[in-house]
């Protein structure tokens, strides 16, 4: 039995000496190097008992370290949980007895702040700077620079990634290697990159985009990434002559085209830019295009699938639309009440099935069932319709959902957080139009009768146990929620009252 995550993205890159990673610092690290250090952090892993199926929960901040600890993990044949660095203990908590971690890899100053947390759910406390100093760090040094890859089938999880539900409860994607390899074959394909490219890669790695879709692509590919901490203006505007291509979340291309700097002659040389994780509003692509002459290349995808459709690489690629299914990837526009499928210019909900399609949620198989049908499809929720030409849009967001800087929001986690905070009757939570983030959040509260609610608690609160894309940034008082005959409250009479809230943000 092999390998088949490690063989297809790591393997040929052993004792490789070209440029892997091109840091901010200037250095750069070479796939030899990496790799030789993933095999240190893999024995380190070995060393502490976690072997194959263990979940490793990490909460780090993006670094070279931490891309090695995910190659590690595959080579070790670990399931990897990589979690949002804005969680709060509150959150982490939850993630970690949920999945049973073995092991749970903090950023060094978190230490002491979860050591409690790691104690009571029984995973070893590990951690791992900025820097690439901590205490798996400090282990890691100490071993072999070799590790003999743990033999995995396509069908084992390579991840666990969460996603909240409408429930409040966070659900667990289960990807297995099947699911991230066949999706990175494709886009390797789909988008024509060759072992030439180098990608401009400011995305968080604790995010699907960034780590397998980003990352597995040029590993697959054999190219290099501009590997900066996050998206610094100055830090794009300074590598961007020496990339070739480059993801991000639409935020990333407004705030390219508020600075004159970025003109057509600072994007000459580029390949492609590349679109994701949030809608892209289509005059942000036009823009773009008049200001730089390319076309931005928007696709769609989900924790659950990866990448599921994509704009073409040859051809129109249609500002408001998210292209055409990838190759292998099946989608049908079904009616939400009968399941039965639309035809093409009907609305409905977005089902999609393929190599990518992940193999169901963590410990919840009534969930899986409800959303993972029998024949393969999954339903995403997403309101959506195919046009004559074939290219899917996404019109809406089923389950209300809200996505703020190309994060996913589900409304009812804040609510039932906020309905169990003093004085709170009940809360409605809404996104609404933001210049930046596309949306952002608004929370609609009504305090118990007779209260008088203590706004500022209930923001020290919010900030103390959401994460910080979460946090309602406005607070609105209400003396009843608006309801239909059902007792259903009416969110879109919410979002049209509101609509204008951050207009001047």
């Amino acid at each position: 039995m092999t390998n088949p995550l490690y063989d297809a993205l790591f393997a040929p890159h052993e004792g490789r000496t070209s440029p892997f990673l091109h840091l901010a610092d200037g250095h750069t690290l070479s796939y030899e190097t990496f790799l030789e250090e993933a095999s240190r952090m893999a024995n380190a892993l070995s060393s502490l008992g976690i072997g194959p199926g263990d979940r490793v929960a990490v909460h780090v901040q993006k670094s070279p370290q931490a891309l090695m600890l995910y190659a590690a993990c595959v080579k070790a044949g670990v399931v990897l949980l990589p979690l949002n660095t804005a969680y709060t203990t509150r959150e982490l908590d939850y993630f970690v007895n949920d999945s049973g971690a073995a092991l749970f890899v903090c950023d060094t100053s978190e230490e002491a702040e979860l050591r409690e947390l790691a104690d009571g759910s029984g995973a070893i406390l590990k951690t791992l700077g900025p820097d690439g100093d901590g205490t798996l760090a400090d282990l890691a040094r100490g071993q072999e620079a070799t590790f003999a890859t743990v033999p995995r089938s396509e069908d084992d999880l390579a991840a666990l990634l969460y996603t909240s539900g409408t429930t409040g409860r966070a659900k667990g994607a289960m990807l297995t290697q099947k699911n991230l390899l066949s999706n990175a074959e494709v886009l390797v394909e789909s988008w024509q990159f060759t072992s030439n490219d180098v990608l401009l890669h400011a995305l968080p790695i604790f995010h699907s985009h960034g780590l397998f879709v980003a990352t597995n692509v040029i590993l697959l590919s054999g190219g290099a990434m501009i590997f900066l901490p996050k998206f610094d203006l100055e830090a794009v505007l300074s590598w961007l002559p020496k990339a070739t291509t480059m993801m991000g979340v639409p935020t990333f291309y407004t705030r390219l085209l508020e600075d004159a700097r970025f003109d057509s002659d600072l994007a000459a040389h580029m390949r492609l830019f590349i679109s994701g994780s949030a809608p892209l509003l289509a005059e942000t692509h036009r823009q773009f295009e008049a200001r730089t002459g390319h076309r931005i290349l928007e696709r769609y995808g989900m924790t659950e699938t990866s990448m599921n459709t994509s704009n073409p690489y040859d051809g129109e690629r249609r500002a408001g639309t998210v292209g055409f299914p990838l190759p292998g990837v099946n989608v049908k526009i079904c009616d939400p009440e009968t399941g039965d499928e639309l035809p093409h210019g009907e609305i409905g909900v977005l089902w999609v099935r393929g190599p990518n399609v992940f193999k169901g949620y963590w410990n919840m198989p009534e969930k899986t069932r409800e959303e993972l049908r029998e024949d393969g499809f999954f339903i995403t929720g997403d309101l959506s319709m195919i046009d004559e030409d074939g290219y899917v849009h996404i019109v809406g967001r089923g389950k209300d959902l809200i996505i703020s800087g190309g994060f996913n929001i589900y409304p009812k986690e804040i609510e039932l957080f906020l309905d169990s905070l003093p004085g709170v009757k009940e809360s409605a939570v809404i996104g609404a139009p933001h210049p930046d983030f596309g949306e952002s959040v608004i929370a609609v509260l009504v305090p118990e009768t007779g209260a008088n609610l203590d706004l500022s608690a209930v923001y020290a609160a919010i900030k103390r146990d959401l994460a910080g894309f979460k946090r309602p940034r406005k607070i609105e008082l209400m003396e009843v929620l608006p309801r239909n005959t059902m007792g259903k409250v009416q969110k879109n009479q919410l979002r049209d009252r509101f609509a204008t809230a951050f207009q001047q943000d």
